[in-house]
Formats: structure tokens, C-alpha cells, sequence
């Protein structure tokens, strides 16, 4: 008696996984898109002065009250464009330093990179007058320096410039930095005046001269970024491993040393050092997509924007008086700091 064999199940099409893969990234990628566009919006919307909706939609035509239009078009509309700037600055800044150290819980301040950029617009203060659109070029020489010094530091020695040396090389300097900014201003009271609104982050006051001046580096920060992706995920496997592939790591590394530092000097000019944004967005994005940098990368241009514009939003409503926008990130970001280090095991990079 010959026994029945069931028929083998039909194989399921081989592209059905990459298909639905791949449609889940654009779902996710195009609602991130959606999100940063509706906050986008409701910035304009949202602030000081008894402004309806309808006002402020009229006025950033320039119909209506002038007093409105100038509030609108001078006033919210480029400090809402300058939070999403810095924020793509700063996630994707994040996003390549947690790269090249291999560290899930790197933050671009971990290299002194905004403790450089400011100590840079205190010494400008102090010893030139420095002030208002001339603070950029300061915290960009700071930037440059500090990133510069962290690298040649970290690169001496046995093993040259591993990612734990980097990270306490940066840790140290940014301590010593941050301590002399902060003698600076207590000795110069003048200084401290002028730029004791920098000292946490804030948009208040922030116009068109800071974005024009600010997009230039970031543009240019977050084009060297996207051109590193294949290689931060090369140096995920070890130094030893992306050499074998072909990597040059040394000069990866430097290269993207010199990105984050254009990202966080641009940014930290424009409004001050933003801390926990670089840490948190690019978590949130691997959670979403997966650890391929080279969506985690430009993803965070998006994820960066959502966070900053949301944080601003948050600040204008807070309080009568408005919050600086750095303590609302530092509010969001401290219990996600705290979680990522009491995790067993952080996300795979």
C-alpha cells in the first residue's frame, strides 16, 4: 500500500521579504517626513503675540498687520528653519561619531567639540570684542581646534587613535574647556552679559543672520557624512577587519572628525550648545531601521529636525517667559542617557 506524501509547500517569491522591508523603511521614512512637516507648520503658528492662525498665515504672505508680518516672517519663520538646521547638524553629527568610535552612547560633545566651540566665543568676547554673526567664526576656529587636538592626542601611542582613546581624550579636554569658559566669563562680567544666553541653548533672539551664516558649514558637514556611510559601517567590525576590506581607517576617521566638527561648530555658534540630541536620535532611528548607517545617516537629518522643532515648541509654551530649548533636550535626553546605560546590551552599530 503506498503511502499518500503530502505536497511541499510552494515556496514563498524570493523578494517578498526585501519588498516588504523595503516598504516598511519608506513608511516610516515617508511618516518622519509628514511629522517634520507638520511641526514645521505649527512653529509658525506657535509663540509670543495674541496672533490667530489665520493671521499668521496671512502675514507670512505679507498680508496684514505689519507688526504681525514682522513677527511671522523675521521672527518665527527663520528661528523655525535655524532649530531644524541645527538639529539635522547635530543628529547626524551623533549619528557619525557613535560610527567612528564604535560607542552607542557617544554624543558629539564627547570629543569637545562644543565645550571647544564655546571656550572659543568666550576667548573672542574676552580678548576682541567678538559679538553677535562674528560668534560663527570663533566657534568654528574652536571647533576646528579642539576636534584637532582631541585626534592628535588620542592618535598617540600604540594602537593610534582607537575609539576609546578618542572618547577620553575628548571627555578630559571637554571638562578643562568648559572650566575655563566658565572662569572666563566670571571674571569678565561683560562677557558673561553677552553671552550667558548661549550657555545652555537657545533660539530666543535667533534670525535670519544666524541661518545664513550657519547652513553653510552644516551643508557642507552633512554632504562629507552621507559620503562616509559605507565606510562607518566597514569600522563597525573592527579596525583590524575594515583594513582587511580596504578601509582607510586613519583617514576615515579624520575625515569624519572634520564633518562632525563643521555640524557641532555651525550649530553650537548658531544657538549654544544642544546637548543629548546627537545621542538620542540616532537610537531612535536604529530602533526603527535597523543598523545600517547608511540609512541610520541620513535618516537623522529627519529625526534631528522632529526633536529640535518639538523641543522648541515645548519651550515657547512652557512658560510665560519661554525655556532655552537646551533644557527641554536635556529633560528629553537625560532619562534616555539613563536607560541606554542601565541596558544590558545597547543597539547594535
Amino acid at each position: 500500500m503506498t503511502q499518500a506524501v503530502a505536497p511541499a509547500p510552494a515556496p514563498a517569491p524570493p523578494d517578498r521579504a526585501p519588498r516588504r522591508g523595503a516598504l516598511t523603511r519608506a513608511t516610516a521614512i515617508g511618516g518622519l517626513l509628514a511629522l517634520l512637516v507638520l511641526l514645521l507648520l505649527v512653529g509658525l503658528f506657535v509663540g509670543s503675540g495674541d496672533i490667530t492662525a489665520g493671521q499668521a498665515w496671512n502675514a507670512l504672505w505679507g498680508h496684514g498687520d505689519p507688526t504681525d508680518v514682522i513677527i511671522i516672517r523675521d521672527d518665527r519663520v527663520p528661528r523655525t528653519l535655524l532649530c531644524a538646521v541645527v538639529g539635522a547638524a547635530l543628529g547626524v553629527a551623533g549619528a557619525v561619531m557613535q560610527g567612528l568610535t564604535r560607542n552607542p552612547l557617544a554624543d558629539p560633545g564627547i570629543l569637545g567639540v562644543n565645550a571647544g566651540a564655546y571656550f572659543a566665543m568666550v576667548v573672542g568676547s574676552v580678548a576682541f570684542g567678538a559679538a553677535g554673526a562674528s560668534y560663527t567664526w570663533w566657534a568654528l576656529l574652536g571647533a576646528f581646534a579642539a576636534s584637532g587636538l582631541v585626534y592628535f592626542v588620542g592618535s598617540r601611542g600604540p594602537g593610534g587613535a582607537s575609539p576609546a582613546k578618542l572618547v577620553l581624550t575628548g571627555v578630559a579636554l571637554a571638562a578643562m574647556l568648559s572650566g575655563l569658559a566658565f572662569a572666563l566669563t566670571m571674571i569678565h562680567p561683560s562677557t558673561f552679559d553677552a553671552i550667558r544666553g548661549l550657555l545652555i541653548g537657545t533660539l530666543d533672539g535667533r534670525g535670519w543672520d544666524q541661518l545664513t551664516i550657519a547652513w553653510i558649514p552644516v551643508l557642507a558637514g552633512l554632504v562629507v557624512s552621507v559620503a562616509l556611510v559605507g565606510y562607518l559601517n566597514a569600522l563597525a567590525l573592527g579596525d583590524d577587519r575594515a583594513s582587511a576590506l580596504g578601509v582607510p581607517v586613519t583617514a576615515v576617521r579624520a575625515i569624519g572628525f572634520v564633518a562632525v566638527t563643521l555640524l557641532c561648530g555651525a550649530a553650537t555658534a548658531a544657538v549654544g550648545p544642544i546637548t543629548f540630541v546627537g545621542l538620542m536620535v540616532p537610537h531612535a532611528v536604529r530602533m526603527l531601521l535597523g543598523p545600517d548607517n547608511r540609512w541610520v545617516v541620513p535618516v537623522s537629518m529627519i529625526g534631528g529636525p522632529i526633536i529640535m522643532v518639538a523641543s522648541d515648541l515645548i519651550a515657547r509654551v512652557a512658560t510665560p517667559s519661554e525655556l532655552p530649548v537646551g533644557m527641554v533636550t536635556a529633560f528629553l535626553g537625560a532619562p534616555v542617557l539613563i536607560w541606554l546605560a542601565r541596558k544590558d546590551q545597547g543597539p547594535s552599530l
